[in-house]
Parts: structure tokens; sequence; C-alpha cells
């Protein structure tokens, strides 16, 4: 049996109970255990607000979109973001017609704070910062430069449940006005698909569950058994239907109770990963600060030719990933060739090591035997 890259694992039994209580009850959309888990995210991380929806995605688009409304932004603003991501966090600029300014990335594969200075130009609104792998990057730096220059802090946290520098969530930094989690399939706590949009302010809370709700003034759990006039409601917003579900949130909230001891295990995965790969001189660890408090989602290294160690590995049964491909090299942001020149040389090197719940110890032991003697 080969040994996949990223593999969920789920608490089966809890979860199936947990979802046979959505069913029973007969409610399975918005509502119920959504509520449940919003209250039992903010107890976890300290958020003072939490909306639950159906992907990381959206809840970036909805930031976007609340911030672009609130502070009156204009079509082709700008904010400034990261090459080295996934691509629906650039994606989410656009949908709202401005324009993604790549910054370079740091040691950390986070945006370099530096970088991030050198881009803001009097068309730059916000600053998008991706917590890559689950790291923390610089993003102290970075909410510095937000507050010289007033631009809006938007923390794209997709790898970063669980995450915390000396016990404390960085998504509850002052500084960040919203953060967005990701509990999509493969992710440290995983769903089928879903995600959370906090907010650091009452209004855009209150304004999300609206537009998430297709611009409704009422949500359809609020409306239950309140009287005669419960259906009655008014649309104030052209909004989407952005909202999660009760079935994925009884899986969140049951994932939710394992997350710390599973990302416990992360970190031990890493450690041995860490030393086994420090003395190979042609591999290039990539580090990570406050490591004992990193979530860690993935691992990657940096190597002379991953494409040749992609092929030896998969012949050994080992399945590798790339996270990810620098978005200047996708047509649809081309125009950003040339602008984080460190980003687009490092993707061409970063492979993704297995970690996961499934890897024993010979697991990875045998995974380090194997990258060694092929790098």
């Amino acid at each position: 049996m080969s040994i996949q890259v990223l593999k969920p694992k789920f608490h089966v039994d809890e979860c199936l109970d947990a979802v046979r209580e959505c069913l029973e009850k007969g409610w399975t959309g918005m509502g119920f255990k959504t509520v449940e888990f919003e209250e039992a995210w903010k107890n976890y991380t300290g958020h003072k607000y939490a909306y639950y929806l159906n992907s990381n995605t959206v809840g970036l688009h909805l930031a976007v979109k609340i911030l672009k409304m609130e502070k009156g932004w204009s079509e082709g603003d700008e904010i400034i973001s990261s090459p080295i991501t996934f691509i629906s966090t650039n994606l989410a600029i656009e949908y709202e017609n401005l324009r993604p300014v790549f910054a370079d990335v740091d040691e950390y594969l986070c945006i370099d704070p530096i970088d991030v200075e050198r881009k803001i130009t009097d068309r730059t609104r916000a600053v998008l910062f991706v917590g890559y792998g689950g790291r923390v990057g610089q993003l102290d730096e970075v909410i510095k430069i937000c507050k010289k220059y007033n631009l809006r802090l938007i923390l794209d946290a997709a790898h970063m449940s669980g995450t915390k520098v000396n016990g404390v969530c960085p998504g509850t930094w002052d500084g960040i006005d919203v953060a967005v989690y990701s509990f999509q399939a493969v992710k440290n706590l995983p769903t089928g698909d879903s995600g959370c949009i906090c907010w650091a302010n009452q209004k855009s809370a209150e304004l999300t569950r609206m537009l998430a709700w297709c611009g409704i003034n009422k949500d359809t759990y609020a409306r239950s058994n309140k009287g005669a006039y419960a259906w009655k409601y008014d649309v104030d917003y052209i909004g989407y239907k952005y909202n999660g579900n009760a079935i994925m949130a009884a899986i969140a909230l049951v994932q939710l109770k394992y997350l710390d001891e599973e990302n416990i295990r992360r970190r031990e995965i890493v450690e041995m990963y860490n030393e086994g790969f420090k003395d190979n001189p042609k591999i290039r660890i990539i580090p990570a600060p406050y490591a004992d408090e990193c979530s860690y989602h993935l691992y990657e290294l940096a190597v002379p030719d991953r494409e040749n160690l992609l092929d030896k590995l998969s012949e050994a049964g080992i399945n590798c990933g790339v996270h990810y491909r620098d978005n200047t090299e996708y047509r649809v942001f081309s125009y950003g060739d040339g602008q984080a020149p460190r980003a687009r040389e490092i993707s061409h090197h970063l492979i993704t090591m297995p970690l996961h719940m499934w890897l024993t110890n010979e697991d990875v032991g045998l995974i380090i035997e194997q990258v060694n003697k092929y790098v």
C-alpha cells in the first residue's frame, strides 16, 4: 500500500452519531449545529465573532467584498498578496475587480514585510497574509506596516487551525481585520468542505451573515418557531449562497475535540523530518517561527531536482505533492510575472512530504531514507 501525501483522519463513530442527530432532528441546513460550532470555535480561538461557511474561498471573497463596501474602495484598487498559495486566495481579490499585487516570500514562505512595504502605492487598500503551512511568518511586522499606512489586513488562515503564539491564536491579534479558516477535506480540522470567517468588529460580522445568506436579513434558523410572521423577511443586499450546513458543522464539532492532540503529532513528525534531513546539504528545510505551536498543515522541502525526486518516491510507494505553483505562472495572473522572483525560484523546487495522522514512525523513517537516497 502506498503512502499518501495528505490523508484526513475522521473519528468515524462520533461523526456518524453527530450526523445522525441532524438527520433525526430533520435539520441539516444552516442553524442548529452551525450555531453550535460557531460558539465552539470562538471559545477555542478567542475570536469575538465567527460565521460558519461552506468554504474558506467564499470567506475570503466576503472579506474582500465587505471591506470594499465599508471602506469605499474602487475597482482597480490593489491588495498585496502572496504568489505561493492556493489559487483561491487571489481569485477572491479578482472577484471584486480589485488587483492582486504580489509580494515576494521570506524564508518561511510567507510574504516578506520588506517587499510588502516596497509594493505599496496610492492604490493599495489592504494586505492579504497567507499563513503558509500553518506558519505565522512575520505577521507581526506586516501588522505594523498596515497600521503605518492605514491598510486593512486579511488573514488567510486556511492552514492555521490550531496555530498559536504563546498560547494565543494569531488571528485574534490587534490589527487583523478578518481571519478566514478552512475545514476542507484534508485540512487539520477536516470536514467534507467548510470554513469560518472571523471579524474583529461586530458591524462586519453582522453584514457577513446577510451577504452569505442571499442578502436576507433573517436566517432560517432565526425565523423558526417565531410566530405568525416568522416567514416575513426583507432582502437588503444582493447576496450569495455561502452559508455552511449542519452536517458539515456536526463533523467539525467532533474533529475540533481532537485538533490539539493531532497537531502535537504533526509536530512530532516534523521534528523527525527535520532531524532526518538536517545533514543533507542539498535539502533546504523550510523553518517555522514558534515551531512548538505551529499547526503544520504542510511540510515541504526545497530540493535541486523535484521532478526526479517525485518520480523516485512514487516508485517506492511514497506519494508527495507540490504546494504551490507560483500563481503568476497561471495565465490569469501572468501580469504579475517578475513581481516576486524569490517565490518563482523556490516554487520550482518545493516538494510536499506526507504529513497526516495515519503515518507511523516507521513510515516517516522510510520517507527520510528514500529522500536522502535520491537527493
